[in-house]
């Protein structure tokens, strides 16, 4: 046996002999371990329940996101302990698929420029990104002085905007909350502003694309608040600014709380809520190495490490932030509290199951820790003895789960989103004609089709790049493969060159009129392409219905536009003392069943208020 090989046999064996004396000789204390500490609120933003369901409405909703297909909760899941159960491939620094640098991350959206149209990225194409890390857990990091698994997010928390000082310490979580959403991998399109954000907030129904309310929620939504008037209910006013967003999504994350696991119940005096099994574990993890890292209640000391999952080179980690040396390939320390809810780990997501990361940390099964800049804690390998690392699983797959946490029941329970409806998106049918090549031009249909979406638009792949091309839309089913042309948007000429590589978006912003609640619609692509037949190469077409919300109200954001053309003026009030002196309950607007000075009041008022 080389020497080399021999060094390290014999420190695995000292380590699994360490550690199977720590086992025998550890014994169940329950006074050494303490319950998890009061929640921390910044003193600039305190608790308040107003705040909290706000901040719960804005995590849950897709539409803060620049096309509607993604929410914070869409990347941090409870049932997961607030991690991403998708799962997709980003290539990593070879930018090569299938090779050992890739990493797990989460699918974002579709590259879009500034003009939310689609572009085609070098990686993905027309598909969503995938992001260069796997989306860290969120529960549990209301305690973390940093967050991102590079700690980017520190305690100094300012306005994006104005740059005005909001939490002079401890805002880690509001700093988090707000960079997402401006990210063009993540929620946005490219050079996303704050400003687009809360023009888009101001005139959307809340929580439109999500159904299955939990209580609070619901409770909250079905009052018909709009977005201004939450705001005003938890900040005294009804601007929403950046800074208050992530102040409210901030409050929100501090309420969730894992505090019911086996292992609490354990500490609180209760000796029979964990298994022996499951306390042999225990004490054999204290005894452990790990402790240095995952210690204390919230089991992890919120320090960034480098463990040698990977060579530095692929992702600096820590040091892209402070710019030290020390602290190149450096990741937060993960809590382990609900790790038994997880699919994968690491900042990379590289390793999938608990089995994985003991033996990578025991360097064994082909398992590879890389040396350079490791840190000095994990010099040699950590192993257990194989009754104890059973033990010590049970422990943290087991004992360290929160029920309701698993069970996505209050205070982690959410609604769900419309990504997750199978039948809710754009549905593609039909199989379309080819043009140059036999090429069939890609169908591009993932917009939500909300009442009032001025982002809804169809994308178009694998056509002839240069091309003109039209968007056929109607009310009418197709008949032999083809819609009817009612309406033609366009024409636009077709990003790219050649066959097959042509590319392309169209717009069309659905009026924010309840009449079109349950309407049908039909899309198709038509390409001008010399090579198909007529001279004209159509895609799938897109079957979409229009609706109000996916929870079942269906609230005018703006009632004082009676002949319903999105303005204003002479013509509305014209149209509702018409509909008045005919007793039309279009004209009651407080729903009393009668016609008087209060709906006539109520008019005014709403027209004053203006169309969002």
């Amino acid at each position: 046996m080389h020497r080399n090989q021999r060094r390290v046999s014999r420190a695995i064996d000292r380590c699994a002999i360490v550690s199977a004396i720590l086992f025998v000789l550890a014994l169940p204390s329950v006074s050494s371990a303490q319950p998890l500490p009061t929640v921390p609120f910044p003193e600039e933003n305190q608790f308040s329940q107003a705040k909290a369901d706000l901040g719960k409405i804005l995590f849950w909703d897709e539409q803060l996101s620049s096309d509607n297909t993604m929410s914070c909760g869409t990347c941090h899941q409870p049932s997961v302990a607030g991690t991403d159960p998708r799962l997709d491939i980003n290539p990593g620094l070879d930018q090569l698929f299938g090779t050992p640098d890739d990493i797990a991350g989460s699918p974002g959206v579709i590259t879009q420029n500034q003009d939310e149209e689609f572009m085609k990225s070098v990686l993905f194409d027309l598909l969503p990104q995938v992001t260069p890390r796997q989306a860290p857990p969120s529960i549990m990091s209301m305690y973390a002085p940093e967050t991102f698994w590079d700690g980017r997010a520190g305690g100094e928390f300012r306005d994006p905007v104005t740059n005005e000082l909001l939490i002079f310490a401890g805002g880690a979580l509001e700093n988090q909350a707000v960079g997402p959403p401006t990210s063009d991998t993540e929620m946005a399109h490219q050079s996303r502003s704050w400003d687009q954000i809360i023009d888009k907030l101001e005139g959307a129904r809340p929580l439109a694309l999500a159904s299955d309310l939990p209580t609070d929620l619901a409770a909250v939504i079905m009052q018909g608040d709009t977005y201004p008037e939450l705001f005003a209910e938890a900040f005294g006013d009804d601007e929403i600014t950046a800074g208050r967003i992530g102040m409210a999504i901030a409050t929100y994350e501090r309420t969730l709380l894992p505090d019911q696991t086996p292992f609490d119940q354990f500490v609180a005096g209760n000796t029979n809520a964990m298994t022996q099994a499951q306390i042999n574990g225990m004490n054999a993890f204290r005894g452990s190495r790990c402790n240095a890292c995952h210690g204390g209640s919230q089991f992890t000391n919120n320090s960034f490490r480098n463990v040698g999952l990977r060579p530095i080179n692929e992702d600096a980690g820590r040091f892209e932030v402070t710019k030290v040396l020390a602290d190149r390939g450096r990741f937060k320390v993960p809590s382990l509290r609900n790790t038994g809810l997880r699919d994968r780990f690491m900042h990379n997501g590289q390793l999938d199951t608990i089995n994985e990361v003991f033996d990578f940390y025991a360097r064994r099964n082909g398992q590879v820790s890389f040396p350079q800049n490791r840190d000095p804690l994990l010099g040699t390998p950590i192993a257990f003895p194989l009754q104890v690392q059973s033990d010590i699983e049970d422990f943290l797959v087991n004992a360290l789960t929160d029920p309701r946490v698993a069970n996505e029941s209050f205070p982690f329970d959410r609604p769900e989103l419309f990504s997750e409806l199978p039948d809710a998106s754009p549905q593609i049918i039909g199989e379309g004609t080819p043009g140059s090549g036999t090429r069939i031009p890609e169908m591009i249909a993932i917009s939500p089709s909300n009442i009032g979406n001025d982002g809804f638009k169809v994308g178009v792949n694998n056509a002839l790049g240069g091309a003109q091309a039209f968007v056929a839309l109607s009310t009418s089913p197709p008949v032999d493969g083809v819609i009817a042309q009612d309406q033609l948007l366009g024409p636009i000429m077709l990003e790219g060159t050649g066959i097959g590589n042509g590319f392309g978006t169209m717009h069309w912003p659905i009026p924010n009129t309840i009449e079109l609640d349950g309407q049908i619609w039909y899309m198709q692509w038509m390409i001008a392409d010399p090579a198909a037949a007529d001279g004209i190469a159509l895609s799938p077409i897109a079957q979409f219905t229009t609706f109000c919300s996916m929870h079942g109200t269906c609230i005018s954001t703006c009632p004082a536009d009676m002949n319903i053309d999105s303005s204003l003026n002479f013509l509305d009030v014209s149209a509702f003392l018409a509909s008045y002196a005919a007793s039309d309950p279009i004209a009651d607007f407080n729903d009393d069943g009668q016609f008087n000075f209060i709906d006539v009041s109520e008019f005014i008022v709403a027209f004053g208020k203006g169309c969002p």
